[in-house]
């Protein structure tokens, strides 16, 4: 399934590379340039989590991050910041060791009497203490950012000890992300399997077709709203007799209403 992730950045061309990379791997990415395109983005979305800059047009990032972490809906949110050089050891391997000792070990240097600044955090620093999950450099590799972000959601992400949704004769396992119905293997496509877990983590609400795009498909998807009538039709085909737990709403979408209204998890 899509993982929706707002990136927020003065300058968001220059995360291209990242960011085409990202849509490789199923991350639907929405851009935000001011402070309260962003609040709303993460007011009125879905969203997985954030990739914030050092600027936006209109604030500074670590502010930004600082007041998120401040407000109640996103406390939580995973935050990754995406900064212009990599300051990590680790990740530099050709930098002169001596020198990160003299920087992290803040000691003054004999040679030069130059006046040093008061402050000699780095940008990725002040961003894990404003409560960023992570931070990147532009000048990794892609596929690095990519998984790195990936490590973030599972570190964020709380699953149960058996990922397992059941209701009714439906079970749909999340761990290896098949389907049993009635105890029997149902096949489905990897959109059907997103459409259902829409269906299964939201019962009893109606579902908008536009809701439902952005969910299963993403953001950035401009088709027509009528192929999610095309993969219901599709889906309740393959469920047989338990199709009748999904309901029609007229001119506006759809609705799981589960046997008794028991669904557990």
């Amino acid at each position: 399934m899509k993982v929706n992730v707002v990136y927020a950045s003065r300058e968001p061309n220059r995360a291209s590379v990242i960011l085409e990379a990202m849509a490789s791997n199923a991350m639907a990415v929405t851009i935000a340039q001011k402070s309260k395109e962003l609040l709303g983005l993460l007011a009125n979305r879905s969203c997985e989590m954030l990739l914030i800059g050092q600027r936006l047009v209109d604030e500074d990032g670590v502010v930004m991050v600082k007041t998120l972490r401040s407000r109640g809906p996103t406390k939580q949110l995973p935050i990754v910041a995406l900064v212009d050089h990599a300051d990590q050891p680790a990740l530099a391997p050709q930098t002169n060791r001596s020198a990160y000792a003299s920087y992290f070990m803040k000691s003054p240097s004999p040679v030069s009497a130059a006046p040093q600044p008061s402050r000699g955090t780095s940008p990725r620093l002040d961003f894990f203490q404003a409560g960023a999950d992570e931070c990147l450099s532009m000048s990794w590799d892609a596929a690095e950012c990519v998984a790195r972000l990936k490590a973030v959601l599972r570190r964020t992400q709380v699953n149960a000890a058996e990922d397992i949704i059941r209701m009714g004769p439906i079970e749909l396992n999340l761990t290896s992300y098949t389907l049993h119905v009635s105890g029997k293997r149902v096949a489905l496509t990897s959109k059907e399997l997103d459409l259902l877990y829409v269906f299964l983590s939201s019962s009893n609400r109606v579902l908008s077709r536009p809701y439902l795009i952005e969910r299963v498909w993403g953001y950035n998807y401009f088709g027509s709203p009528r192929t999610v009538d095309v993969h219901v039709r599709r889906l309740r085909e393959k469920l047989a007799k338990a199709a009748r737990y999904i309901t029609t709403i007229p001119c506006v979408g759809y609705k799981l209403v589960p046997p008794g209204s028991d669904m557990r998890r």
